[in-house]
């Protein structure tokens, strides 16, 4: 939700980018100023995120809270010298998600190390679940772009997932009864917005002509039917068997015969032929 937004004022400022003020610049410009690139800010947010993951393993809440803030502000800022800088790219974007996806794995890892050390198994599989289920919603995205749909939006996006986890975090400090429930309805919010991703992305691929899709077997038939056809095709034309009478296929058999046994008698000749008689005589005998 809060990506998708950002997206969007990120796109519009590309195609109309406000004028620069004299003596006024931005912290992505003055960032760039100082020499420093948006791949070194991008993987500062990786480090931000393994070092909260350690903090949150240790029951560091509140230092780990204050870490997520600065691995959210790391990657917003890292868009902002690309363009600042003139070196936006795909190879950038490209780094940037790939970033994203082990950051986050990085962070949930470390609250179900968490658990482990606090001896609940049965909790630890919570935050595996939203690992498995965050990369879901990620790849899906990125294949239906890749396939041209869009899969944008959803009640539960990388943001949204860091800010209630932050604010989880907070809670536990003060009610850690409620850590567990919060991070099942993280969980819940996050399947949510996957099925709602897959769900937009297969009306947009539904054929609105009203075609039923066809099963696999029936697909496997029609392409053996097709390839049979072809083959046909490819070999010389033959008169089906069916639609010939009987009486004619009778008069072709019997005079096919009749020609064969002619030839024979002609390439063998008479004196061949008699001898044969008196051998088959003899053994008749």
């Amino acid at each position: 939700m809060i990506d998708g937004r950002r997206a969007k004022r990120e796109d519009d400022g590309a195609t109309a980018p406000a004028p620069a003020q004299p003596g006024h610049r931005s912290l992505g410009q003055r960032l760039v100023a100082v020499g420093v690139g948006a791949d070194a800010i991008t993987t500062l947010g990786v480090l931000a995120a393994a070092a909260t993951a350690v903090l949150i393993a240790y029951h560091w809440f509140l230092v780990a809270i204050a870490l997520i803030i600065v691995g959210g502000l790391m990657d917003t800022l890292d868009g902002h010298v690309a363009k600042a800088a003139g070196t936006a790219s795909r190879r950038g974007a490209f780094f940037d998600s790939v970033a994203d996806r082990v950051a986050d794995s990085l962070i949930f890892g470390g609250l179900a190390w968490y658990f482990i050390r606090a001896h609940d198994a049965n909790a630890a599989l919570i935050p595996l679940g939203i690992i498995a289920v965050s990369n879901l919603v990620s790849y899906e995205r990125a294949k239906a772009e890749s396939l041209g749909f869009s899969a944008q939006g959803g009640v539960m996006e990388r943001a949204e997932r860091l800010i209630f986890l932050g604010v989880t975090l907070l809670i536990a400090v003060l009610a850690p009864v409620a850590f567990v429930p919060l991070l099942v309805a993280l969980l819940a919010l996050t399947a949510a917005t996957g099925i709602g991703r897959f769900a937009r992305v297969w009306a947009q691929a539904t054929p609105d002509d009203g075609t039923r899709a066809l099963r696999p077997a029936t697909l496997a038939r029609a392409g053996g039917r097709a390839w049979r056809g072809e083959r046909r095709a490819a070999q010389p034309r033959r008169g089906r068997r069916d639609l010939v009478p009987l009486s004619t296929r009778l008069r072709v058999v019997f005079g096919a015969s009749g020609e064969r046994a002619t030839n024979r008698r002609e390439r063998t000749g008479p004196h061949r032929s008699a001898r044969a008689f008196g051998r088959r005589f003899d053994r008749e005998r």
